[in-house]
């Protein structure tokens, strides 16, 4: 599929904006094309849209203003939720449905490794370890999103002889409530500092103070299902907090790993994956 990104833009314009004006401080235009190359770069909530805007906002700016900035992401949200949905679809402008591109980025050399195409975008599970099998990953961090957390895929970066950083969201629920549960511990969190596994950065940007919080632990013999990601050594947790004027948002984001305690490889790794995903 072949983006025609002018076509694109003026079809946009054609979306009834349902929001009162006087109260409008983001362009609907700004909102549905931050979204529009978010989900091209495989972001599947709003959290992971506006980090990705807030990432490439240089980017974006070439193809609408963003006069007031990147929104948060209960405005993108909540913008979305009003689009008469007749509007949004998997299709492409003149009707044609659009491809599922897998790919593999370097992020260290800054280009693309390999590409598989899939008519749906269920079948990137199956289509991720064979495009991993093409390609030389030897000695490398495998950086994936919830989606591509499956065993299959585990396994066959190990069996290439590389690491992995794999998202872990509710579609693996227990494993995903259990990671949730041990940090939401206090005193585990606390062991995890003294340990010297937790990583703090501070940052301004757009009016507001983000502050990225990263821990890692290789506690995890309790863990009960482990044994589905081979080579499994570690658990993450990255707790962002954005603090603008008089509200204050918390995200937290949990990952399986098979690298070792190393708490800044780790926060490399995952603060990295979103660059990669502009080549889409």
């Amino acid at each position: 599929m072949v983006l025609n990104i002018e076509r694109i833009l003026r079809y946009i314009e054609f979306i009834e904006d349902v929001r009162q004006q006087s109260k409008v401080k983001h362009k609907l235009l700004d909102i549905v094309v931050i979204v529009l190359f978010a989900k091209l770069a495989n972001a599947d909530d709003w959290e992971e849209i506006a980090d990705f805007a807030e990432y490439h906002e240089a980017f974006l700016k070439k193809y609408t203003e963003l006069k007031n900035g990147i929104p948060s992401h209960d405005t993108i949200q909540r913008v979305f939720e009003n689009i008469n949905p007749e509007y949004i679809s998997f299709y492409t402008v003149n009707g044609e449905k659009a491809d599922h591109i897998v790919s593999a980025w370097s992020n260290e050399n800054g280009f693309c490794l390999g590409q598989k195409t899939v008519e749906e975008k269920s079948n990137e599970i199956t289509a991720i370890p064979e495009l991993l099998k093409a390609i030389n990953i030897k000695g490398q961090i495998v950086t994936i999103d919830a989606m591509g957390t499956q065993t299959k895929i585990a396994e066959t970066i190990k069996d290439r002889r590389a690491d992995y950083v794999l998202a872990l969201k509710e579609n693996h629920l227990n494993l995903y409530k259990d990671v949730k549960d041990y940090f939401d511990d206090a005193e585990f969190c606390k062991k995890i500092k003294n340990k010297k596994n937790y990583k703090k950065t501070v940052e301004k940007a757009h009016s507001q103070i983000e502050t990225r919080e990263y821990y890692q632990t290789n506690d995890i013999k309790w863990l009960a299902d482990k044994d589905k990601c081979k080579g499994l050594k570690t658990i993450g947790m990255i707790v962002k907090t954005i603090k603008k004027n008089d509200y204050t948002v918390v995200e937290k984001r949990y990952y399986l790993s098979s690298l070792a305690p190393d708490i800044e490889l780790f926060s490399k790794a995952v603060r990295q994956h979103w660059s990669v995903e502009i080549m889409h």
